[in-house]
This record gives C-alpha cells, sequence and structure tokens, in this order.
C-alpha cells in the first residue's frame, strides 16, 4: 500500500477537523446572524443542526428510554414490593377466601425475590436489548452526520462546478462567434460550427442538470437541518488544501480491523447473543429452587368466626419468611432450555455471518477508495495539463502565433477538466466519509 492511499482516511478527518474550528459553536446558525457571514451555513452548524432535527434520532432515543424501562420492570423483581389493602366479607363456616388468605380487616404484604433463574436472566437479556437500542442511537447518528456532511460537500461542489460551467459556457460563445467568422471568410469548413455548436449544447446541458441537482441537494439539507424555505442557504467551498499531509501508520488489515469493531451491526449480533445466552443460562438454572422473601401483617375481626374455629383469637398478626419452591418435574422447563438453545445457536450464526459480510465490505470499500484517490490523481495532473495548455496558447496568441478561436478552445478544455477534478474529488470525499463513518471516527469529530 502507498503512502498516499494510506494517508486518505485521515487526510479527511483532518479536512473535517479543519471544518469544525472554522464553524464556530455547534448551535450558532442563530446567533451567527450577528456576524459578518450569517448567511453561510457552515459544515459544522449543517451536522448539529441536522442531529437536533433529526425524526429518526429522536425516535431511537425513545426506543432506548422504552427498552430501558423494559429491563427496569424485570430488575423490580429483586427489589422489595410491599402491597396493602382492606376490605369485608361474610363468613359462614370456616374462614377463607380464594388464595388460602383468611379475612382481614387490614393487610400489608411484603414480596421480594431473593433467588430466581429465569427472571434474572430476562432480566440481563433486557438490559443486552437496552445496549442494543443505544447503539442504534450510535448508528443513526453517525448516518445522519455522513448524510448531511455529503449533501455538503457535494452542494459546495456542484456550487463551484456551475461557476466554472458559466465561465465554459462563455468560451464556447465565443469559440462558435470566432469559427462563424472564419467560415463567413472561407478559413473554415461548416461542419465545424456544427462541433462548436454540438459543444455549447453539451456545457448549457450541463448547466442544466448542475441546476437540478442543485436544487435537490438545497432542499435535502434544508429537510436534514430544518432551515427554512426563506432561509437564506450559501455553503463554504472546501479547500482540498485543508487536508493534512501527516498519517498515523495503519496497514490494509487494521484499517479493515478497525471497520470490523466498530460496526454496529456486529456490535448489536453481539448484544443479541450476549441476551440469548443469558436466557439458555437461566433456562437451565431453572432446575434449581427458587427463593423469595416473604412477609404478612394483617388485622383480623371477630366477624369472621375466627374463635369458632381457633382455641385463642389474636387481632394483630405477622408473618416473615422465606418461600422456596423446588421443581420436582416441570416439562415446561425443558421445553424452555431446548428452545433458549436453538435460539443461541441461530444468533450465533447470525453474528459468524454479520463479521464475515462487514469484513468483506470493509476490503471492498478500502479499495474503492485507494481507487478513488487514484481517479482524482488523474484528473488533477489533467487539469494542470489543461492549465498550462492555456497558458501556452496565451502566451501564442501574445506573440501572434495562435488565433483568440485557440486561446478559447483552450480556455475550454481547462474549465472541462476543472469539472472532471470537481467531481473526482469529491466522490474521493464522500468514500471518505463513508470509510470515516465505517472506522467509528466520524462522530467522534462532532462531539
Amino acid at each position: 500500500m502507498t503512502l498516499s492511499s494510506r494517508r486518505s482516511l485521515f487526510r479527511a478527518a483532518l479536512f473535517l477537523t479543519g471544518c469544525f474550528a472554522a464553524a464556530g459553536a455547534t448551535n450558532a446558525w442563530a446567533q451567527s446572524d450577528a456576524g459578518a457571514n450569517s448567511s453561510t451555513l457552515t459544515l459544522q452548524q449543517a451536522v448539529a443542526l441536522a442531529e437536533q432535527n433529526s425524526s429518526d434520532l429522536k425516535l431511537a432515543r425513545m426506543q432506548y428510554n422504552v427498552a430501558l424501562r423494559e429491563a427496569g420492570v424485570d430488575r423490580a423483581s429483586f427489589l422489595p414490593n410491599l402491597y396493602t389493602g382492606s376490605g369485608a366479607a361474610y363468613t359462614y363456616g370456616f374462614p377463607s377466601l380464594p388464595g388460602g388468605n383468611a379475612p382481614a380487616v387490614f393487610q400489608l404484604d411484603y414480596t421480594q425475590s431473593l433467588f430466581n433463574p429465569e427472571l434474572k436472566a430476562e432480566q440481563h437479556a433486557a438490559e443486552e436489548r437496552a445496549k442494543s437500542e443505544k447503539l442504534e442511537i450510535d448508528r443513526i447518528q453517525s448516518d445522519v452526520i455522513a448524510r448531511t456532511a455529503t449533501a455538503y460537500l457535494e452542494l459546495a461542489e456542484v456550487r463551484h462546478s456551475l461557476q466554472l460551467l458559466a465561465q465554459e459556457q462563455a468560451s464556447a460563445e465565443k469559440v462558435l462567434q470566432v469559427t462563424q467568422e472564419r467560415i463567413a471568410a472561407n478559413q473554415e469548413l461548416p461542419i465545424e460550427e456544427t462541433k462548436d455548436q454540438l459543444s455549447l449544447a453539451q456545457v448549457n446541458e450541463s448547466l442544466i442538470k448542475l441546476q437540478g441537482r442543485d436544487a435537490v441537494l438545497s432542499r435535502q439539507i434544508r429537510d436534514l437541518t430544518g432551515l427554512p424555505d426563506d432561509a437564506p442557504l450559501e455553503v463554504e467551498q472546501q479547500d482540498q488544501a485543508n487536508f493534512a499531509d501527516d498519517f498515523a501508520q495503519e496497514s490494509d488489515g487494521q484499517i479493515v480491523g478497525l471497520v470490523v469493531q466498530n460496526d454496529k451491526g456486529i456490535a448489536e449480533a453481539e448484544r443479541d447473543e450476549a441476551a440469548k445466552r443469558e436466557l439458555l443460562r437461566g433456562a437451565r438454572l431453572s432446575y434449581w429452587p427458587t427463593i423469595d422473601l416473604v412477609g404478612q401483617y394483617s388485622i383480623l375481626s371477630k366477624f369472621n368466626n375466627y374463635d369458632e374455629f381457633y382455641k385463642t383469637f389474636q387481632r394483630n398478626n405477622v408473618n416473615v419468611g422465606a418461600q422456596i419452591t423446588i421443581p420436582l418435574f416441570a416439562a415446561k422447563t425443558s421445553a424452555n432450555v431446548a428452545l433458549a438453545k436453538s435460539q443461541l445457536e441461530a444468533s450465533e450464526a447470525n453474528l459468524t455471518t454479520k463479521r464475515e459480510q462487514v469484513r468483506s465490505g470493509a476490503e471492498e470499500q478500502w479499495q474503492n477508495l485507494r481507487e478513488l484517490e487514484a481517479s482524482r490523481d488523474v484528473a488533477n495532473w489533467a487539469l494542470k495539463l489543461a492549465q498550462q495548455t492555456l497558458e501556452l496558447q496565451q502566451s501564442k496568441l501574445q506573440q501572434g502565433q495562435a488565433t483568440l478561436g485557440d486561446v478559447e478552445q483552450a480556455q475550454l478544455d481547462e474549465s472541462e477538466k476543472f469539472v472532471e477534478f470537481l467531481d473526482a474529488n469529491f466522490a474521493e470525499q464522500k468514500a471518505q466519509i463513508a470509510l470515516l463513518q465505517a472506522t467509528g471516527q466520524l462522530a467522534k469529530l462532532f462531539p
């Protein structure tokens, strides 16, 4: 792997960090109206507003809170539970109520589970599910950042390309005018005018497409950030010089390892596997007795004929102790163990498949980035060649060795190469953002 290709990922991180330093406070869109560049939306502001405005992120946080409450419900069985009540019952014969309790004027019950493997396993599984919901928040947040940053950078590239195409359109019109004059003077064939007309039409076509893309990206950024339609939307043109040249010496394998380590899908699969393992453990321990701490205080009344069936009557009664339930034969326990075991096996297989898919995808993603970097280098050298050709034609024009049409054609070629370079540069930046997201570094740039 070349040093240049290994620099690309870190250069993207440093580039975005540079944008953040210039952006100011994360929620400064309203505050920045008082500044000189209040109409310019920076990358940092766009991402901050997108995170605040994202309905998907809000829903994920709500679902995480629900998962925490569900885990709290399962945990409550192992905490003190106190119940009280009062009532009256007519008694004919032996005083008893459904459930075996005696009729009481007032009753206070206390229950707390001390050892119940099945309930404890359900609690741990619910806690693992809550962790998965937290990972989902991180995944959605990273996705919002990536979509916003990508749309922002593309809009900046599109608007820069529009400026260049406007110049290219002017050059194409001048070339056409010169060609028409030369045809009138019998110095060019009529087919040359057709070629120039085609070139001008192609420039106009590109302008129309980019104007449409500008509208789509502007709408997308407004939807992401929540900016109103009447608010100005100006973006900063990003300069490749903001990238740094230093790079931590990670190898290809280390980059792929970072992707696997930080993949939210793998982490969620691991949480699911841990939850299934807890359920299997709880199902197997269900063959053991359960222990509950119980207590009861009751106030009885002679109205229910206690004095007729008991030697002595006592109005105030207290019972405190431990209730031990020993399973002698429970067919449901064996079925639960078999079910939990099959669920764990399915979860382990899913985790293995997920890791293989992510590793394969990471290798393709890294290779794609290297290819895009190479394509950008080609576009960069093509641009430099077009710029040098333009300078040469301008020099020849001053010396009388070239025509104005030659200069305008060189200007047209230079503008085309600049647009191609911007396209290649954005494609590389988009791949860099995707890889930064996959390695877990993108969200760290937006604390």
